[in-house]
């Protein structure tokens, strides 16, 4: 299934909202989503599949790259290729806004998430340590590693 990508307007934030509690532990708040919403330097991409908005997607543009702060994908829809679709998209938009660079970062222990950035492209360029509050099933007081990742969007020609 190859789901429909599109920009998303803030029309879409409950079920935004709905994606990202279903999706993480650790959810943005309904501040934050509707803070990236009205930033003029974010732009949020939604995936829809049959059953509606599947996933979604928060990029940013910073002077000389871009970064991805937040991609989810509704918990129902997951192993599709709804992410790998949506990220494709991440990158195109980066590459038409002209950046250098897109980073992102990533819990250590998300191997799914890792395994599908490395296969477009993206490489770790460091590792913070401690970063993130503790999971579902670690000890408590216990924090986990984000690796910092990114990949060159430049092409041979410097365009």
């Amino acid at each position: 299934m190859t789901p429909r990508l599109e920009p998303l307007t803030s029309q879409w934030l409950p079920w935004v909202i709905a994606i990202e509690n279903a999706g993480q532990q650790h959810p943005w708040s309904r501040t934050q989503l509707q803070d990236a919403f009205e930033d003029e330097r974010a732009i949020l991409l939604g995936a829809f599949a049959n059953e509606g908005l599947a996933a979604y997607a928060v990029l940013y543009r910073l002077p000389f790259e871009a970064e991805l702060q937040a991609i989810t994908v509704d918990p129902k829809a997951r192993r599709r290729g709804i992410a790998r679709a949506l990220l494709g998209e991440v990158i195109a938009e980066a590459m038409r806004w002209g950046s250098e660079r897109l980073l992102l970062e990533v819990r250590a222990s998300n191997q799914a998430a890792h395994s599908l950035y490395e296969q477009q492209g993206f490489s770790v360029d460091a590792r913070r340590r401690g970063y993130y509050a503790a999971e579902r099933g670690m000890k408590a007081g216990q924090r986990e590693d984000a690796l910092l990742m990114s990949r060159c969007l430049a092409t041979a020609n410097g365009s």
